[in-house]
């Protein structure tokens, strides 16, 4: 029986702005069963890392706004991180729960030594010696296959590549086998072979340490062959989840469809131009009252500026928030994948 070791419930984060309150998640749920992978895409802006700082705890106090008014849960094994203090965080990051940063140039410590910022995690929070962590930390190097570890041990984050520094970040996030690693972008700015070793890498290592990854992304072309289940983010909402096969051969919302077709197709000989979505995401400090996406859907409907759409259920896993699936919506034009019913 599948042990869900993560929950999230009905999520709200807003910040506090020189504008005024901008709502950047609103209402995120989704749940993290032990050993699996779930992907979380969606264009940049969408709230998918301010949904993973907020499971991190690392969200600005000054600023930050997490509406327990509305019932948000995250819970770690049945108990609510929201209701932690920051001693008690502290004890989760990075040994219970662990988080991959997107530029590891600016994630790692320029100051320090790659082997002490290893070390730092494991003196945190195993009690061994240093000469222990040191080895633990030597292990780490290796185990992410970081060529000539004992001497790259001694040396700073601007000697590395770029590849071999976001080794070094998940060296760090591993060092004391977590049980949930969230990957944010753990491939930008990287090559298409670099990306492939580290996705790799990741997979090697979830395998090996037995973990649950929560995989941030913008990209679907990443998380095609790595995950188990994807949910699409848009404007602070989830607005489809499903798993791989489902979202891709069988996507429901006009956004996840936006978000396939902008994706390089390696077996094609067409020349066209590559998609592009037109428009931009709504302004989250006065947020729509439809559906978000309204302004940018070529298939949109005057019901959806006017209301937000009830969660359309396909399958046991996969479900989708658009009007399109309403009994009365008109289905004319539409791809085939996406002149579905609910199964209720």
């Amino acid at each position: 029986m599948s042990e869900k070791i993560l929950e999230v419930k009905n999520l709200h984060v807003s910040f506090r702005t020189y504008a005024g309150v901008s709502h950047a998640v609103r209402g995120v749920d989704f749940y993290l069963e032990k050993g699996e992978t779930l992907a979380i895409v969606g264009e940049s802006g969408c709230g998918k890392t301010v949904t993973s700082k907020a499971i991190m705890g690392l969200l600005p106090e000054s600023n930050t706004i997490i509406s327990k008014e509305e019932g948000a849960q995250i819970l770690f094994h049945g108990e609510n991180l929201l209701d932690y203090s920051e001693k008690q965080m502290t004890q989760i990051r990075g040994s219970k729960i662990s988080m991959i940063f997107q530029d590891p140039m600016t994630s790692l410590n320029p100051t320090m030594k790659i082997g002490d910022q290893i070390m730092e995690s494991i003196l945190i929070h195993q009690n061994v010696a240093k000469s222990e962590a040191e080895k633990q930390a030597l292990e780490m190097l290796e185990l992410v296959k970081i060529p000539n570890a004992k001497e790259r041990m001694k040396q700073y984050p601007f000697e590395f590549s770029g590849g071999m520094r976001q080794r070094a970040m998940i060296a760090v996030a591993l060092a004391c086998k977590p049980e949930v690693l969230i990957a944010d972008e753990p491939t930008t700015a990287l090559d298409v072979t670099i990306q492939a070793q580290i996705m790799d890498l990741i997979g090697e290592l979830q395998k090996e340490l037995n973990m649950a990854v929560i995989l941030v992304t913008h990209d679907l072309g990443v998380v095609a062959s790595v995950a188990d289940r994807i949910q699409v983010m848009y404007a602070g909402k989830i607005v489809e989840r499903g798993t791989v096969d489902e979202i891709f051969y069988q996507y429901s919302h006009p956004y996840t469809r936006a978000l396939l077709d902008s994706v390089p197709k390696v077996h094609t000989n067409n020349k066209e131009t590559l998609y592009s979505l037109k428009g931009t995401p709504p302004d989250l400090i006065n947020p729509p009252t439809g559906c978000s996406f309204a302004p940018r859907c070529e298939y949109g409907m005057q019901i959806c500026r006017q209301s937000y759409p009830d969660v359309t259920r396909f399958s046991a896993s996969q479900e989708c928030s658009c009007w399109l699936h309403h009994p009365k919506a008109d289905t004319k034009g539409l791809p085939e994948s996406m002149i579905r019913r609910s199964v209720d």
